[in-house]
């Protein structure tokens, strides 16, 4: 497994050769000090940063990969392993490791990846759901659009700001690789990590008010404001200026700041949503209307129409990395990465299917 040395870097322990030689060299070639090869100095863009080698005082044999811990920055990181390409074997297999790679996931040839694992964080059960191997390879060709989404998943809406930003880190992947005609990799994964928690934001829907409350204990809060529950949502009776409040959980998008409008005059008891990008100048705006039935029952799916529906400019606003990691299986070559390709093409399509629906 990856470990974390206290200097906030990781530690990949060297495999046996020749794989872990072979990703030794691979690092210690593209982050060579005196490389001035444009190609492999593009690809350092791509790859977690590589500080060489690292050995345990205790354990002067056991060498270990030092490398940048991408998930660092993030408070509650999703990550997502996917590996890529049409092959999980390199060309010099024998025909015994070709049948057991092939064996496991017979449709890679046909989709050109396959979902290693993933780790979402859920902001309404503050609690992570995990995914292993055994989840990618049960994917179908029909049911890989909706295994992946999983992982684009906040237990409220579909993150379509982080699945847009994917797709252009993987779209610049894919650029590189078409300009490229060095390096093969094979069974090399990217790891997508995104931030999986939301800042504060309030949804005013006429007198009535959505808001984060951290912190707030059940029963009765200060003021008097006594705290009822309402399916999914948290109702807050103000005595002190007689709007009802209600709390979503954990919180909403740090994107998106929600004003109050009428639908219409004639029709009080109808309510429309619009919504402002907070970070930026640009205003977005949707005539989505909830009625008072709705905010008796469950508020979440009309309030998941919305955000369903991302404004554009907040889009490349998603704290998303993703990186090119294992590369125990990378050879010289003269022709361009077909498999890698293929295989970066077809995600880039699931993930625009997701996207688009």
């Amino acid at each position: 497994g990856i470990l974390q040395h206290p200097d906030g870097t990781v530690l990949k322990q060297l495999q046996p050769p020749p794989r872990g030689p072979r990703e030794q060299e691979f690092y210690n070639k593209v982050y060579d000090s005196d490389c001035c090869d444009s190609i492999l100095l593009e690809l350092r863009e791509h790859l977690p940063k590589y500080f060489g080698v690292w050995s345990p005082p205790t354990a002067p044999n056991d060498t270990y990969l030092k490398l940048e811990d991408v998930t660092r920055k993030f408070n509650k990181p999703c990550i997502m392993d996917v590996k890529i390409g049409q092959k999980s074997y390199d060309p010099y297999a024998s025909a015994e490791k070709i049948q057991q790679q092939v064996s496991k996931y017979p449709l890679m040839e046909e989709i050109g990846f396959l979902v290693l694992g993933m780790r979402v964080y859920h902001v309404s059960s503050d609690s992570y759901e995990t995914q292993n191997q055994h989840y990618g390879r049960s994917l179908t060709k029909e049911t890989v659009k909706d295994g992946i989404s999983k992982f684009f998943h906040s237990g409220y809406c579909l993150r379509k700001d982080v699945v847009a930003a994917s797709i252009q880190k993987v779209e610049k992947i894919l650029e590189w690789f078409e300009g490229q005609t060095q390096l093969n990799f094979y069974a090399s994964s990217l790891l997508f990590v995104y931030e999986g928690s939301y800042q504060v934001t309030t949804v005013r829907l006429s007198d009535v008010t959505l808001a984060e409350k951290r912190g707030v204990s059940k029963g009765l809060l200060s003021g008097g404001d006594v705290l009822e529950y309402n399916n999914n949502i948290h109702v807050i009776n103000s005595t002190e200026n007689g709007k009802i409040e209600a709390s979503v959980s954990k919180g909403l998008s740090k994107f998106y700041a929600l004003h109050k409008k009428a639908c219409s005059k004639r029709h009080h008891s109808q309510l429309s949503l619009k919504v402002e990008n907070s970070e930026q100048d640009n205003v977005w705006k949707t005539s989505t209307c909830i009625t008072q039935e709705h905010l008796n029952g469950n508020v979440l799916p009309q309030l998941e129409k919305v955000f369903y529906h991302m404004p554009a400019e907040t889009k490349e606003s998603a704290n998303v990395e993703v990186r090119m990691i294992d590369f125990a299986h990378v050879f010289p070559s003269n022709t361009k990465d077909e498999g890698y390709i293929y295989g970066l093409k077809n995600l880039i399509t699931v993930l625009q299917n997701i996207l688009d629906n």
